[in-house]
């Protein structure tokens, strides 16, 4: 199932199996039968680390969503509350405990937190009355989730918002810890580079840890040789823009979660249409996405534009091979034929997906709304009249479009004019709030503290200077061919994957100036590595970088890191490393106090 965590340049298989060890230690605690009682929010990761096989051979016979009221009855011993650290789910265990029916035989109750153990929850379920019904209470760190072979996740769905706008940096602690697992388990990272507030706070617990636990840890030679921490306040701009990679469109369209998308189900139906007439079906169809999908590897970090080709030059591959058969002769050559068989009709159904995938997003792609809203976000990209109202955002809003979708543009143009004119923020503002409700006042309080939509400052736009020296717009993009990250955004580089590039060659020095002007302090700092542990490096063996991305990151982003490690002399190879896998939407839609309807 998860072997394609174990094919990139590091084998991110073994972080998975350790969580996947501690998993069956907490298991195996709870002797007897079990129920596990699910934190809703929780399912989707724990997916990415174990399936129902395993807590099957652990004596999970059930398993329920935490809701108020009874816990469904189950003729098990121990009913177990798997949940993260909140107080309103501590309200629900406590009802869930105390509604227990006492006829029936008694039951052990655990609760395992994830990712730490919270005393106010604990001092919570006291004062309800239930804390003492618990045999066990537990954390389960699960800090890093591996994603892919080459990506890392915390799912911390709300990191971005906490750390900007609450100030609560829980995360960043929660990132460091993850940092020194991974230490633990891929040795000493030697280099450490930053840029921003939270990549200072998170090198230096780092540090701190790593002084507080100089004995515990076993020597382990490095496979990392840099970890590259970046604030996702040091590019705002990125996120806002529309991905049009084919992975980024997916999660744009429909949204990725957890690795899986659930799609309209039409476009999936119709040969079983033909075929029997049944009625269509009305359950979404769920798709796993990852690099395990041999075609979905190939595909997923390409420009849109050059998908289409791609996926006809596999038709013809596959077709080709299933005309293999007429030429097999021999008892031999027809054995060899079967024994492939499997192989290609997965890769036909593989085939046939992504090409309903392509076309639904075609539909949106090729529609006169999405080339508007993309032309205006190149303008502001390119520095076209953003300091003025623009046209395009006082007729979507005249049309009452979804609040994200002016939410984003107006957080762009702020963004690309370092703030609005007190005036013109003054008048967007005004629409907004007249067209979708005043309680949006809230959010729009939310988006100036964190950055994103403010006023100008006496300070000069610093935008047009950095875009120019970083080289964020590239003319004459290619898109089938690449040869710059900018082909993601179909003409935008983005910041925070240029200045990786940067620093691989020709180091940071070189752009001292530009990193003055963006947000936060940048640093280095060396760890020093146990002797005899120093990496020999072959000739020609590239180095291997992690990049943390702290707030979220976009999947184009994650393409652009990819196609750096393809690149032939980059000399660099990136893992990628995130508090959460972020698009626009769900990013704004995290800072809301009244999160709407999708954008496209």
């Amino acid at each position: 199932m998860a072997s394609h965590l174990s094919y990139g340049r590091v084998n991110l298989n073994i972080l998975r199996e350790a969580a996947r060890r501690d998993l069956r230690e907490f298991l195996d605690k709870c002797s007897g039968s079990k129920a596990i009682v699910w934190d809703e929010y929780l399912t989707g990761p724990f997916g990415l680390i174990a399936q129902y096989s395993l807590l099957k051979e652990h004596e999970v016979e059930k398993m329920f969503t935490l809701k108020g009221g009874h816990i469904p009855s189950a003729a098990v011993k121990n009913i177990v509350f798997f949940v993260r650290p909140r107080l309103e789910l501590m309200d629900i265990i406590a009802e869930n405990v105390a509604s227990e029916d006492k006829l029936q035989p008694p039951r052990d109750f655990h609760i395992l937190f994830v990712p730490r153990r919270s005393l106010l929850c604990e001092q919570r379920l006291k004062e309800k009355g239930v804390l003492n019904s618990f045999t066990n209470i537990d954390e389960y760190i699960l800090d890093l989730i591996p994603y892919d072979s080459d990506l890392l996740s915390m799912e911390s769905e709300n990191s971005f918002r906490e750390c900007y706008l609450e100030n609560d940096q829980t995360s960043l602690y929660h990132t460091a810890k993850g940092l020194m697992t991974l230490q633990a388990l891929y040795g000493t990272i030697p280099q450490i580079f930053g840029k921003g507030e939270c990549a200072r706070h998170v090198a230096n617990m780092m540090l701190r840890m790593k002084r507080e636990f100089a004995g515990t840890l076993i020597p382990t030679l490095p496979v990392f040789d840099t970890l590259l921490l970046l604030d996702r306040n040091v590019d705002l701009l990125t996120p806002l823009a529309t991905q049009l990679t084919y992975e980024g469109l997916i999660d744009e369209v429909y949204g990725i979660t957890n690795g899986y998308v659930k799609l309209p189900p039409e476009k999936f139906a119709q040969k079983k249409q033909e075929e029997g007439g049944k009625d269509l079906p009305t359950e979404p169809k769920k798709l796993q996405l990852n690099s395990a999908e041999e075609l979905y590897a190939e595909i997923r970090d390409k420009n849109f534009n050059a998908v289409g080709a791609a996926l006809s030059k596999k038709a013809k591959i596959i077709s080709a091979a299933f005309e293999e058969r007429h030429n097999a002769k021999t008892v031999g050559e027809i054995k060899q034929f079967v024994s492939q068989l499997p192989h290609m009709q997965a890769a036909r159904s593989s085939l046939a997906n992504h090409t309903s995938i392509a076309e639904l997003i075609k539909d949106i792609t090729t529609s006169e709304v999405f080339f508007d809203n993309l032309t205006v976000e190149q303008e502001f990209m390119t520095g076209v009249d953003t300091d003025k109202v623009c046209m395009y955002i006082e007729d979507c809003i005249a049309q009452k479009d979804p609040l994200i979708k002016i939410l984003r543009l107006v957080c762009m143009q702020s963004v690309c004019n370092n703030g609005l004119k007190q005036k013109l923020l003054d008048y967007y503002k005004r629409e907004i709030l007249q067209t979708y409700g005043y309680e949006h006042i809230l959010t729009l309080n939310n988006l100036e503290k964190v950055g994103l939509l403010k006023p100008q400052s006496t300070m000069r736009n610093n935008y047009p200077t950095i875009r120019k020296t970083l080289k964020l717009w590239m003319e004459d993009t290619n898109e089938q061919n690449p040869n710059d990250i900018s082909y993601v955004y179909s003409g935008y580089a983005p910041l925070s994957v240029r200045l990786t590039q940067l620093l691989a060659r020709p180091g940071w020095r070189s752009i001292e100036e530009v990193l003055k002007m963006l947000p936060g302090p940048h640093f280095e700092e060396r760890q020093q590595l146990p002797a005899g542990l120093h990496k020999k490096r072959q000739p020609g063996e590239n180095r291997t970088t992690l990049v943390f991305f702290l707030g979220g990151v976009t999947y184009a982003e994650v393409a652009a890191l990819r196609f750096l490690s393809q690149m032939e002399d980059s000399g660099t190879e990136y893992i990628i490393a995130t508090t959460k896998l972020i698009n626009g939407t769900s990013w704004i839609k995290s800072l809301m106090d009244h999160p709407e309807a999708p954008l496209f």
